[in-house]
């Protein structure tokens, strides 16, 4: 991939002090997220005590109790981990088969792009939650991985391959692609070895937005009930918590800890990606 992109996007977050701090933020949230799991018991942090049920912070819990009597810490931790979990194979997944399936529809042009982009529209009219309610409603004890994966089918890479096609459709009638073919260099190489570079700063502002977008999504969806099962926490779950007024008004340990997280990832990534979206602009300016 070529350097002169990784740094311009580096330059960029270095000088913007919103991104730098969010870069460095959401690196400890997710450190945090991946560190601190291995110190808790799981088993014994599923277990409710009815004495603690619904109680504030204290000393027995800085985070307060749920309404089975646990302890809100630990629980805070693990769904952090899994919406970390669901994200980031959510997003890396939809984003390379967007990439893929953009480049090849763009590179090639022609009836094989007609192709590709009948096949696009397909998954994209398909109601994303219906197809969720479905799968939630016939799969037995499904987990993270099984969820992620039907997150990319209905959600993650249709956005992503529409917007690498039109970009790669811009590149595939510049000069540089079309000496490469004259020299009888294989098209798949010129694919991954020249069109693809060009491409590295705006697939990484789009795979940021991404992000964002599939916490958020994660997130609603189990709040709603169709999202991760009962008895794997979950941010979505925790914030669940909150849905009644009482709840909203005198337990709001139980709550407002994960809405909390949840908005200062979505700023975080947010504001890495403005900046990654300004050093795409200034490329797509000098191309």
């Amino acid at each position: 991939m070529e350097n002169s992109a990784w740094k311009a996007m580096w330059k960029e977050i270095r000088h913007d002090k919103l991104a730098m701090g969010g870069l460095i933020l959401f690196a400890l949230i997710v450190g945090a997220a991946y560190i601190l799991p291995l110190f808790i018991d799981q088993e014994a942090m599923m277990l409710g005590n009815w004495a603690y049920r619904n109680v504030g912070p204290g000393p027995s819990a800085l985070f307060g109790h749920d309404p089975l009597g646990r302890d809100m810490l630990p629980h805070l931790i693990i769904s952090a981990r899994n919406s970390f979990n669901i994200a980031f194979i959510v997003t890396g997944a939809g984003v390379t088969i967007g990439m893929l399936f953009g480049l090849f529809a763009g590179f090639y042009g022609g009836h094989i792009d007609n192709a590709l982009m009948r096949v696009l529209d397909f998954f994209t009219m398909i109601p994303p939650v219906m197809i969720i309610i479905v799968f939630v409603a016939t799969v037995p004890n499904y987990g993270v991985v099984a969820f992620s994966l039907i997150l990319v089918l209905v959600f993650s890479w249709q956005g992503t391959a529409r917007l690498i096609r039109s970009m790669t459709l811009r590149q595939s009638h510049l000069e540089y692609v079309a000496a490469s073919k004259t020299l009888g260099t294989r098209n798949t190489t010129i694919i991954f070895r020249e069109v693809l570079p060009n491409l590295v700063s705006i697939a990484t502002a789009n795979l940021t937005i991404a992000m964002a977008g599939n916490v958020g999504i994660e997130t609603g969806l189990t709040m709603l009930g169709l999202g991760l099962p009962h008895g794997t926490p979950s941010l979505g779950r925790l914030i669940f918590y909150g849905i009644t007024p009482q709840a909203m008004r005198g337990r709001w340990w139980q709550w407002i800890p994960a809405a909390l997280l949840v908005i200062i990832m979505m700023l975080c990534i947010n504001f890495v990606g403005q900046a990654l979206n300004r050093a795409a602009d200034a490329k797509k300016r000098l191309t």
